[in-house]
């Protein structure tokens, strides 16, 4: 059983691990993201779709986290250029993947809110990988961040973008690149969820995860290590409710209902007594 449960915190880790990195360096820019969710799903759309219609699962894949970068640009644009409170786009952006993703679905399926099923050969059967990938990426985000320019320039305007004003160096361009690149990353969990851990787009399948990232992100302090174990964590309530689910206590059944809200009570949980203790950085949405 305890081999099971780490098996599927391993699975259930991953798009809350590329969610989590992705935002990582989109707000150490300055940038508050909760646009995550739309990432995910708008990758786990482009991925399946485009998927199906190729007959590829490679350009499905390269095509999702494309759409993801695509979203992430508009959203940065709009926050960094058009100067408007980083929360409210962010939740602009969470609601305009709820309402377009299903659109797309039935102009190009005429099915409302899905994408038909993928075969197996048009599906991944490797989360390990996955996996592997984000450890792969929490090592060069650390180093990125320690002891490269691009990533001290990230730091930088995070926490004083004048500072790089002074220097020649446009902390706009500097927050554009962070959030691309932080949405590509993202567009890797989006990606996994429909292509990896199920066979194809369902409706809001990232089922709040972009959130529960957005709390690891928090809870981690905004450093890579730190947050890699806070999605872990969050990862393994979500796996205890599974195994959870349909269990009896001393001949008493806890309803499911109930078993399922254990990851974002466990969020909420955290948010609510470690969040005013981490230092955001300095300048995040800051016009």
């Amino acid at each position: 059983m305890i081999f099971d449960l780490f098996m599927s915190c391993v699975r259930l880790s991953v798009p809350i691990l590329f969610a989590a990195f992705g935002g990582l360096l989109s707000e150490r820019s300055g940038i508050a993201n909760i646009a995550l969710e739309s990432n995910l799903l708008f990758a786990a759309f482009g991925a399946a779709a485009i998927s199906y219609l190729t007959g590829n699962v490679w350009l499905g894949a390269v095509g999702g986290i494309a759409v993801s970068g695509v979203i992430g640009s508009l959203f940065a644009v709009v926050c960094i250029w058009g100067r408007g409170d980083q929360i409210v786009i962010g939740t602009a952006f969470n609601l305009l993947a709820y309402g377009a993703i299903p659109v797309l679905c039935k102009g190009l399926f005429d099915v409302t809110g899905s994408t038909p099923a993928l075969s197996r050969d048009l599906t991944f059967h490797q989360p390990e990988i996955f996996f592997a990938l984000a450890v792969l990426l929490l090592i060069i985000i650390e180093l990125l961040l320690r002891y490269t320019k691009h990533g001290l320039r990230v730091i930088a305007a995070g926490e004083n973008p004048e500072a790089l004003s002074t220097q020649g160096v446009s902390y706009r361009r500097v927050r554009l690149r962070a959030v691309i690149e932080g949405s590509l990353i993202t567009g890797v969990g989006g990606v996994y969820l429909s292509l990896c851990q199920g066979s194809g787009y369902v409706r809001e399948m990232s089922a709040g995860r972009g959130f529960i990232a957005l709390a690891a992100l928090i809870f981690g302090g905004w450093r890579p290590l730190p947050t890699f174990f806070a999605c872990l964590f969050f990862a393994l309530t979500d796996a205890i409710q599974i195994q959870l689910q349909g269990r009896s206590f001393s001949g008493v059944v806890i309803p499911n209902q109930f078993v399922q809200i254990i990851p974002y009570v466990a969020t909420l949980l955290v948010l609510v007594f470690y969040a005013r203790r981490m230092r955001a950085p300095a300048a995040i949405n800051r016009p």
